[in-house]
This record gives C-alpha cells, structure tokens and sequence, in this order.
C-alpha cells in the first residue's frame, strides 16, 4: 500500500487528491480539496500572471501541503493552460518552487487531452464520443471511437477568458454571446475531423460542465446533485438551462441552485464551447463524467506500478 498526492493548478481552480494505492491495482480517495485560484485572471492579450492570483495561489498550495504531508505519498503536480501560456511561467514556475518546494509538470494540450481520454476510459463504459473538457484558459476536445483515441486538441479559450474578452460577467449582451459563439465556431472550423464526428454524445469534463449538471439534476429534484458521474442530458435540456441563466443578472445566476456563487461570472462563458459544439456535431446528448486529468493521471500510476 502507498499514497499518490496530485495537485492540479488549473487555470480557473486548485484541486489536490490523496489517494491510496492498493497493491490489486485498485485505489481509494482519502483526501479532497479545491480552491478557486483562478491563475489566469486579468492575464490579457500580454498574457502575463498578475501578482494578486499568484500569491492567492501560492496560500492555496501551502494549505494543500498541509493535508497530505502527513500521508508522505508521491507527488504529482501539473497544471495546465493559463501557466502553459504564460510569458512569466518561468518565473512563477520557480516562484512556486522557491515558496513552497513544489515542482510543477507544465501539460501541454497534447497532453492534457491524452489525461482527459485516459480518465473517462477507465471510468465510462461509452465507446464512441467527443470528449469536451472546458477549463479556464483552453478547451481540450478527444475524438472517440471504439473506446480509442482517434483525434485531439487543445484550443486557447476557455471559460475565464472568454469571460473577459467578450463581457460576459455580469448583465449579458446577446451580441456578446453571438460574438463569442463565431469567434468558437470559427475555430472548431480549423478542426478536419470534428464534421466526421456528427451524430455522437459529447462527454463533459471541466468546472463549467459540471455546474451544468449541479444545474440539471437540481431541477430533476435529485437529492445527490454531486453524484454525476454518467448523469446524461438532451440537448434541449442544455438549451433549456442555458437560455434561462443567459437572461439573468449576475446576482440573479449567484441564487441559482445548482450553480457555485464562484461560477456566476463564468458560466455563461463556460458553457459556449458545449453548446457550439453540440449544434456543429447535431450530438443528441451530453454525458457527464467527473473523471479526467486527475484520474487519468491515476491510471497511469497504477499501470507504471504493475
């Protein structure tokens, strides 16, 4: 038996995992923490951290130590786009370092989606999809077919800087939602094999995906809106959800139930990529999985292990 520490910077949240690693290659989660670091806000087009986040960032990575030194497990710290792209990544990589000791693995979208596809394998039974992962800073989507990972990409938009660029916080403009949607649109029109992919479910990862299904099955009357693993909604359903919190002030998006207060100024911006993507692919449905980086990189452990 060991223990497996993952922390996880994400570009709009902080999330670390304890796991214990038994020796038939099962595991139990011992430990779960997420903060809301948000890294990559204000980076603007000179795509620069900002020193309020930064150091909002570094509290959090010193309170995670603080629930899993105990375990003295491996550890495993990645983080993903906002730091990927950032032009003093060096600098707030040795930062981090310097502060906290923690030496972090910067993903590479490649990589990040080959995370996204290991985690929802290993844990969906569904053999042909789009996997959608909706982070902060990027988007990853993971063409599946016979359970394989036949194409991916990591796009740099997310539910953050969309936020930002187009102004959609706090009263939305329907303009700014239309504007945003092309400039999505446009770029999954890069994408040669996504029109082959017509027809297929979409699997969800990611903050903004997951407020959709807290969403879903509050209005469902479900008692365990957090049990969404395999949780699946129509397409009409998530334009439903959509269009009623698109008219609401921000205030008014912060008393939904379902929605994280935190959410309130991204979710609009978060669930575009979902929703552009379902009427360019005409998908019938979504599938949430509460699997992906994390347990991808889990699986990967425990296979390295064998």
């Amino acid at each position: 038996m060991s223990y497996l520490a993952i922390v996880d910077l994400g570009s709009n949240s902080a999330r670390m995992v304890v796991e214990e690693l038994h020796d038939d290659g099962t595991y139990t989660e011992i430990v779960r923490e997420k903060q809301d670091t948000r890294i990559a806000q204000n980076m603007g087009p000179e795509l620069t951290l900002k020193e309020e986040p930064i150091a909002r960032t570094i509290e959090t990575l010193k309170y995670f130590q603080t629930k899993y030194v105990d375990f003295n497990p491996t550890l495993r710290a990645i983080t993903t786009a906002a730091v990927r792209m950032a032009r003093n990544q060096e600098a707030f990589l040795a930062r981090v370092e310097a502060e906290t000791g923690i030496v972090f693995q910067v993903l590479s979208g490649k990589e990040e989606a080959y995370y996204d596809y290991l985690g929802v394998v290993s844990t969906l039974t569904i053999t042909d999809a789009v996997i959608l992962d909706t982070g902060g800073a990027s988007v990853e989507l993971i063409a599946m077919r016979d359970g394989k990972n036949t194409a991916d990409v990591s796009l740099p938009f997310g539910a953050v800087s969309l936020s930002e660029r187009f102004k959609l916080a706090n009263n939305v403009n329907p303009l700014d939602i239309e504007n945003a949607c092309q400039n999505i649109f446009k770029q999954y029109q890069t994408l040669s094999w996504l029109s082959e992919q017509r027809g297929l479910p979409v699997v969800l990862l990611g903050g903004a995906n997951r407020s959709l299904a807290r969403m879903g099955r509050t209005a469902l009357g479900k008692v365990a809106v957090n049990n969404f693993h395999g949780f699946n909604m129509t397409i009409d359903r998530v334009s439903t959800i959509f269009d009623k919190i698109s008219h609401m002030t921000r205030a008014q998006r912060e008393n939904v139930a379902g929605l994280e207060i935190a959410r309130a100024d991204i979710i609009i911006s978060g669930l575009l990529p979902l929703l552009t993507l379902m009427r360019i692919i005409d998908a019938p449905e979504v599938i949430f999985s509460e699997s992906g980086v994390r347990e991808g990189l889990i699986a990967e452990t425990i296979k390295n292990n064998d």
